[in-house]
């Protein structure tokens, strides 16, 4: 039906970055074995400028032997340097098509397109990636997967844009907000500790430790302030990024989809089938919670092990809690927005702080063991843990309104999870020892998204309530398709 096409030039330089940074660990591996003497660095040299010719080389290659096409009801892909290989994605089996636009795409004018197949592949990558097309090659294979999904693959290349509407975007004062929350400092000092993991057999941490260590006795005070300032550098980071991630949020309801975009250095598109919803999270941080916000993730059925936001999609980044149902119902209406939610009973309140404690209690009996006085500091962490362990049992309950369960529970965050009953592939029911004795039990339900499964679970519930969702959940009835 259509010529094969290749992707923009621009792929070759991205190949090449790509491929330059799978290999930076190794170049520098060499710098320190063979930067010695004037044959080493020779060595180094040549080693260094062929495999930096065979990189630009292969790139090249790649961009050449890449093309695709639509035909027969098909997205076709042909690649491979040294070997060609095929893979032929019938269009009904696309699940999404997700749109990014990186700095060199948008230097370009192109985007690359990521495309998810219905219930994931379940590999490290997405079914297909184009690279670097055109937005109009883009917006054209878009609209040709779905009239073919419809049944009516269209002969012609003019489309009129599809009817939308906003269902939410996001505000600064809600991008500052959701920047100052986020809790991304983690991940940023998780970064900067893998980088440098990755360098251990070049730096000598434990001479350098040893250093350290002699020089930090009289000078705990500059100590301290070092790592505040390391932390408030983190911070600022942290809040960068999740500035530019999301910036310009703005949520679209099509026809049959939910569009997402999103970023402002990156830009990216992703589209999420109403028919594909398998639950809907809000969860809510202990900040976000104190202060009445949240957020609403979508579990959808897609993505890859790779791409887990196939599967996870973040819909409403930060929200008033009490707001959700005005906007979202007008799109989601078959969903219980505000439901009447029953509590654990009283003696699970034992069994929530006894958990708490199975870790903490041990360390600061130890503690106290062995550093006396001191070890006594301990002991606020056990009552932190002991209110933790509380507020835990306070979050804890479910829901059973017509046909939609939902549970709510905390382990960092609270969250709660609404299920509609044709969605839950499996309900699993646990009960300890422990639990029998307290006619008490733990009730998870499973949904299945691209990439593994989801849901939720709540623990020491009442065991009657327990066995009438089970019930519930059984009669065939009243299970939809």
């Amino acid at each position: 039906m259509f010529e094969p096409k290749r992707l923009h030039p621009i792929v070759i330089v991205l190949n090449i970055g790509k491929r330059i940074k799978d290999f930076v660990f190794t170049f520098i591996a060499l710098f320190f074995i063979w930067n010695k003497g004037e044959g080493g660095k020779l060595v180094l040299i040549a080693v260094s400028a062929i495999a930096i010719i065979a990189i630009i080389l292969t790139s090249i290659l790649s961009w050449l032997r890449y093309t695709y096409r639509l035909e027969e009801n098909e997205l076709r892909i042909e690649y491979g340097v040294f070997v060609r290989k095929k893979r032929y994605i019938p269009l009904e089996r696309i699940q999404s098509l997700d749109i990014t636009e990186g700095i060199l795409q948008r230097l370009c004018g192109m985007v690359k397109v990521q495309i998810e197949t219905a219930g994931g592949s379940g590999k490290d990558e997405a079914e297909a990636v184009l690279s670097a097309i055109s937005k109009e090659e883009a917006r054209f294979i878009q609209e040709y997967v779905a009239a073919a999904k419809n049944r009516s693959v269209p002969e012609v290349e003019v489309y009129e844009d599809a009817p939308q509407q906003t269902v939410f975007k996001i505000t600064p004062s809600q991008l500052i907000l959701l920047s100052l929350t986020s809790g991304g400092v983690g991940v940023v000092i998780s970064a900067v500790l893998a980088f440098l993991s990755q360098l251990d057999d070049f730096i000598p941490y434990e001479k350098l430790f040893r250093g350290v260590e002699q020089w930090a006795v009289g000078n705990i005070i500059l100590i301290a302030i070092v790592v505040f300032a390391g932390f408030v550098v983190a911070w600022i980071l942290a809040l960068i990024g999740t500035m530019l991630k999301y910036a310009n949020f703005n949520v679209m309801k099509t026809e049959h989809d939910l569009v997402i975009s999103q970023g402002l250095l990156e830009k990216r598109q992703i589209t999420i089938p109403l028919k594909r919803i398998q639950a809907i999270r809000i969860n809510e941080n202990i900040v976000r919670q104190w202060l009445g916000y949240g957020s609403v993730i979508v579990e959808s059925a897609g993505g890859s092990a790779r791409n887990k936001d196939g599967s996870k999609v973040l819909l409403l980044p930060l929200v008033k809690v009490q707001s959700i149902e005005q906007i979202l119902k007008p799109y989601l209406t078959d969903y219980q927005w505000d439901p009447h939610f029953i509590p654990v009973p009283k003696r699970a309140r034992s069994r929530y702080i006894l958990r708490s404690w199975f870790v903490i209690v041990p360390i600061a009996a130890i503690a106290i063991a062995f550093f006396k006085m001191w070890g006594l500091v301990s002991l606020i962490f056990v009552v932190l843990f002991t209110f933790w362990g509380l507020l835990k049992y306070k979050d804890a309950g479910w829901s059973l309104e017509q046909q939609q369960l939902t549970l709510r529970y905390r382990n960092i965050v609270r969250t709660t999870v609404f299920i509609k009953k044709n969605k839950i592939q499996s309900l699993e029911v646990k009960e300890s020892y422990f639990q029998r004795r307290k006619e008490l039990a733990t009730l998870e339900a499973f949904v299945k998204v691209g990439f593994g499964g989801a849901g939720g679970r709540v623990i020491d519930m009442e065991k009657s309530d327990v066995k009438k969702i089970y019930s519930w959940f059984s009669r065939d009835d009243e299970k939809g398709d």
